[in-house]
């Protein structure tokens, strides 16, 4: 099961200074955690594009992604981080708590130095940067996340192992190549024009994600819905849709039916779309 989730690049273009816009990318990135998304794709949107630059929303939202004990490594200061610290916390299992500190736990790491010896240094939040062997079966490169299995904190004692690093992915990509995924599932455009979700509807909803090994769920920007986004008519959504429609959705679902106000945000719409469509049967 696999379940992606894309938003546009200008998602934050109604913040009026980069400390809110940062802010609201915090709140996209817990739905994200809080969902156990895989992958979050940033979608281009250059017509509606706000005042911040080129890139902006994918950078917070890759480094709101990044374990705490690897975004110095990994990022250092930026223009866009400026104000990452208003940023909520993730707290991913495997990277706060008693699951990172137990022997035996997995932590991400990054390969800060590659040896001809067959060996890296890996920065997983130690003390200092640690000395592993590479196991015949991998292939690691400098500045690469990987993964660790940490069996002993004093003496030191931890190896790398073929395991995908937990959280998820912030990719950049286009609408169509997001939606034309080996492993995109079952595809679904969040709108107000959508379909109304009913409780009667939603079993059949996760039966149909489950056929088809997960979903993606798409959603617009501040005053530019999907429909807007994408030019199609806001009357020609809705229900099940054809293959051959330009759009490349099989659902168009409003997931807030009975909205009470004007506009819902794109940060409460993954909240409200999320918490329904990951329902199991």
């Amino acid at each position: 099961m696999t379940t992606s989730v894309l938003v546009p690049s200008s998602l934050a273009r109604e913040a009026e200074d980069r400390r809110e816009a940062t802010r609201k990318l915090g709140y996209v990135a817990r739905a994200a955690a809080v969902y156990r998304v895989d992958r979050l794709t940033v979608y281009p949107d250059p017509d509606g594009a706000g005042k911040w630059e080129d890139g902006f929303v994918e950078t917070v939202l890759r480094y709101a992604a990044t374990p705490p004990h690897l975004r110095k490594e990994m990022w250092g200061k930026r223009d866009e981080l400026e104000y990452v610290g208003v940023l909520p916390p993730l707290r991913v299992r495997s990277q706060t708590g008693s699951g990172s500190e137990g022997s035996g736990s997995l932590r991400q790491g990054i390969v800060t130095e590659v040896g001809a010896d067959g060996r890296v240094r890996v920065n997983c939040g130690m003390q200092h940067p640690i000395s592993l062997p590479v196991p015949a079966d991998m292939d690691v490169e400098q500045g690469e996340r990987v993964t660790v299995r940490v069996s002993s904190r004093r003496p030191v004692r931890a190896k790398l192992v073929d395991a995908p690093t937990t959280g998820f992915d912030v990719v950049a990509a286009d609408l169509d190549a997001a939606l034309s995924r080996d492993d995109a599932g079952l595809t679904i455009a969040s709108s107000r024009y959508g379909e109304p979700v009913t409780s009667t509807r939603l079993g059949q909803l996760a039966e149909r994600r489950d056929a088809e090994g997960g979903m993606t769920v798409a959603f617009g920007a501040p005053e530019r819905g999907l429909p807007s986004i994408l030019d199609v008519a806001s009357d020609a959504v809705g229900g099940d849709q054809t293959s051959d429609e330009p759009e490349g959705f099989d659902l168009w679902l409003n997931t807030v039916p009975n909205q009470g106000s004007e506009v819902v945000r794109t940060e409460e719409a993954l909240f409200a779309s999320l918490t329904c469509l990951t329902l199991t049967e």
